[in-house]
């Protein structure tokens, strides 16, 4: 079964987007493995206090993502091959590393200065 006990809300990105980036970084870390079982919308929804259309909305994602399968009356399951691993793996490093560049950008650093900046953490 996915857990959840690590999740944490972040302020001003929408939930239904958090729980699918929650359950990506998992299949991408190892934490989730093909054939997990998926966490039902009702009971998903009590642990993270919020409404079951909102968690239906993350597992639709999944499901159109061809990464989760469900079937009305039964369990939900994780679903994916290795190729399917590295498509989410890139997926989630191409939205990161926008994201830290138009930061980067936001405070006026060129790309020189940014790159020497990562140079220096990556140390």
């Amino acid at each position: 079964m996915i857990s959840f006990d690590n999740f944490i809300s972040q302020e001003g990105v929408p939930i239904y987007l958090q729980i699918v980036k929650h359950i990506k970084s998992g299949i991408v870390s190892g934490a989730v493995k093909n054939g997990d079982e998926v966490p039902s919308r009702r009971v998903l929804s009590a642990l993270l206090g919020i409404n079951p259309n909102t968690i239906q909305k993350a597992y639709k994602i999944l499901e159109d993502d061809g990464l989760m399968e469900s079937r009305s009356g039964a369990k939900s399951y994780m679903v994916f091959d290795e190729s399917a691993v590295a498509s989410v793996r890139g997926e989630l490093l191409k939205n990161d590393a926008v994201a830290v560049v138009n930061s980067l950008k936001g405070m006026g650093l060129t790309k020189e200065e940014a790159l020497a900046l990562i140079e220096n953490y990556w140390e």
